[in-house]
């Protein structure tokens, strides 16, 4: 599937075809997402927030939150042209499969690649299940994040 061939109309379980990639725009994480996301969460580790205590860590210097590069990935796959066509038959998520080989410093900017793995029915017929192969990659090509989406996406309504 091609995105350019979607029309306007909603995306449905039988529309997406695995190996299908889609790439999200960019976004850099930034020093105030950081503070920000240890003020919500409550998360004040060192790791993120204390500059001198970073420095002497094996990164040498801060990192962005785990769970912020998590948001930062959902908000960008809301931004790709796919979710515009697969919101409206989006039922919800069930699952998420993730690990993170790199860290993501602040500064860096990142972009996702979502690609569809695997494809299975439900019980019910009118639903099925698409697991989305997802990276985070940095702007040296570094992937930062990477896991397994499994959603809950509509079938195509039957025509009568």
């Amino acid at each position: 599937m091609q995105l350019s061939t979607l029309s306007p109309e909603p995306c449905y379980f039988e529309d997406l075809e695995i190996g299908t990639a889609f790439d999200s725009p960019t976004r850099t994480v930034t020093e105030a997402d950081v503070v920000n996301f240890a003020c919500l969460s409550a998360d004040f580790n060192r790791l993120h927030v204390d500059a001198e205590y970073a420095k002497g860590t094996p990164h040498g210097q801060r990192i962005a939150h785990g769970l912020l590069v998590l948001a930062v990935m959902s908000g960008l796959v809301t931004r790709m042209q796919l979710n515009q066509h697969l919101e409206p038959s989006l039922l919800g998520l069930l699952d998420i499969q993730c690990r993170f080989p790199r860290p993501t410093f602040i500064g860096d900017t990142l972009r996702v690649r979502a690609e569809v793995a695997t494809k299975s029915g439900t019980s019910r017929p009118d639903r099925g299940v698409v697991a989305f192969h997802r990276q985070v990659i940095n702007q040296r090509d570094e992937v930062v994040v990477e896991g397994t989406w499994k959603l809950l996406v509509r079938r195509r309504p039957a025509l009568d």
